[in-house]
């Protein structure tokens, strides 16, 4: 699977972006989906993930309430809607995937497969 993650750019604190991930290489609704996102110096951090039907959805705390992941199983894709962007969601985001099963999503060592990032700047 070949992952594409697309979206990121510069905003003010408040505005909102909308990522896209497109996968290739696998039949769009044969595995699990999750956004990431990491800052130099720190260790990659679970933002959401969504499942194969895209009926079940998790969000880290710190983005709860702001943040949307949805996903278009014919378009191989999957999104995260960003609202109420604060200067602390500034990190590069990666789309990963996972054929599974697994109990545990929020781990990025669940996911095969990762995106090359995407770069989401926030100013205050």
């Amino acid at each position: 699977v070949q992952l594409q993650a697309s979206g990121g750019g510069l905003v003010q604190a408040g505005d909102s972006l909308r990522l896209s991930c497109t996968a290739s290489g696998r039949s769009g609704s044969s595995y699990y989906m999750g956004w990431f996102r990491q800052t130099p110096g720190r260790e990659r951090e679970f933002v959401s993930s969504i499942s194969w039907s895209g009926v079940i959805t998790s969000y880290a705390d710190s983005v709860k309430g702001r943040f949307t992941i949805s996903r278009d199983v014919a378009k191989n894709s999957v999104y995260l809607q960003m609202d109420s962007l604060k200067p602390e969601d500034t990190a590069v985001y990666h789309c990963a995937a996972t054929v599974g099963p697994s109990n545990d999503y929020a781990s990025s060592a669940t996911y095969e497969y990762w995106g090359q990032g995407t770069q989401v700047t926030v100013s205050s």
